[in-house]
């Protein structure tokens, strides 16, 4: 690989990764630990192939007991605060986006994938439509 650093057969992209990773996980408190797959799904980086793969995934598997915190978001609204102080039970607020629009799953507040909501049992659900490419995860992550 051409764009290998001389660290542990890195590349520049998974460095950046982890580095942001990490970054965004320091000194944060989490409420819903994320599961293996979704720390797969977040990475971007390609399974180690290489004679660094022992290496690499040591510095992986640091990362599997951290916990994120994973959020839905279904629209956003700009209110002014004398509207806010009218809000009582029963009150409704409408959001920018339709029901038939996909919501955002936001992880660490950073946007990483689109789903549906579904209803299993009396329980509430995402199901995962569309993930962001490893590129614009990253753009997410350096805001």
């Amino acid at each position: 690989m051409a764009d290998e650093t001389m660290s542990g057969g890195m590349t520049d992209e998974e460095r950046v990764i982890e580095e942001e990773m990490l970054k965004q996980m320091e000194f944060q408190s989490f409420d819903s630990p994320a599961t293996e797959d979704q720390l797969a799904g977040l990475s971007g980086m390609p399974e180690p192939t290489d004679a660094g793969s022992d290496k690499m995934g040591r510095k992986l598997d640091m990362l599997h007991d951290i916990s994120l915190s994973i959020s839905i978001e279904l629209g956003r609204r700009m209110m002014m605060i004398r509207e806010i102080l009218e809000l009582e039970r029963g009150s409704i607020v409408e959001f920018d986006k339709l029901a038939s629009e996909p919501v955002d799953i936001l992880i660490n507040g950073t946007k990483m994938a689109e789903g549906e909501v579904v209803v299993i049992d009396k329980h509430f659900g995402i199901r995962i439509t569309t993930m962001l490419n490893p590129a614009d995860r990253i753009k997410g992550l350096k805001k």
